[in-house]
């Protein structure tokens, strides 16, 4: 199965009230794997960048000025988008965005039952706790030391480890690397390896002792009796 999982950076907070998308940063996933294809571009969103908004991804318009516009690009992202399923956090927000550039653009805007949000996964498995990403990657024991600002690109990255933890597929991937063994061919030996160090007695001679007390006290009729050895 093919998953896009992506992060947008904006203008504000309402596409509805003029604001706009400035970047997006997306990482393939199939069947849990990340594939290492991204799709990342910063746009210029023909408008002032409000103080608010630059501070929580540090991009301002003398950077922004000379990047494309979302129209241009918008046959890339369709393109890298296909038909996969579509992971974000907060998904609404990045979602409502998106769409808006796209229907400006011109194009059909992306239907709300392709979309996974993560922050509804992290709500359900971990109710009560704070769940921004940041949360989830201390959770998690995902390194996000180099996100000291919000970038598209790097919170999707960061994003996907979290998702592949929230889904479970990274244990699965894990029994499968264990699961790789050479095939046996009859006749061929079967080594046993042995441990360099013993692993220690967990049962100490005062419990085996302490264990036949207790048996004593059970009857002569205790499926127990069968197990324990006459000396």
């Amino acid at each position: 199965m093919r998953e896009i999982v992506f992060d947008t950076e904006t203008t504000g907070l309402d596409p509805l009230q003029g604001d706009r998308l400035v970047e997006i940063g997306c990482i393939e996933l199939v069947n849990g794997f990340p594939t290492g294809r991204t799709f990342h571009s910063y746009f210029n969103p023909e408008r002032d960048m409000p103080e608010a908004a630059r501070q929580i991804h540090g991009l301002t318009i003398d950077f922004l000025k000379d990047k494309p516009c979302f129209a241009e690009r918008a046959e890339e992202i369709v393109v890298f988008l296909g038909d996969a399923q579509l992971v974000a956090h907060n998904a609404v927000f990045d979602l409502a965005f998106l769409n808006a550039e796209l229907e400006r653009a011109g194009r059909v805007p992306l239907r709300h039952d392709r979309i996974v949000d993560t922050l509804l996964l992290a709500r359900r498995k971990h109710a009560g706790a704070p769940n921004r990403l940041d949360d989830l990657c201390a959770r998690y024991g995902i390194d996000n030391s180099r996100r000291s600002k919000h970038g598209a690109l790097l919170d999707a990255e960061l994003l996907a480890e979290v998702y592949i933890e929230l889904i479970g597929a990274r244990q699965a991937q894990l029994v499968l690397s264990q699961a790789v063994a050479p095939a046996l061919t009859a006749g061929m030996p079967i080594i046993l390896r042995q441990r360099p160090l013993p692993l220690s007695e967990r049962v100490s001679a005062a419990d085996r002792a302490e264990h036949r007390r207790f048996i004593a006290t059970l009857g002569d009729n205790a499926i127990w009796r069968d197990y324990v050895s006459p000396d």
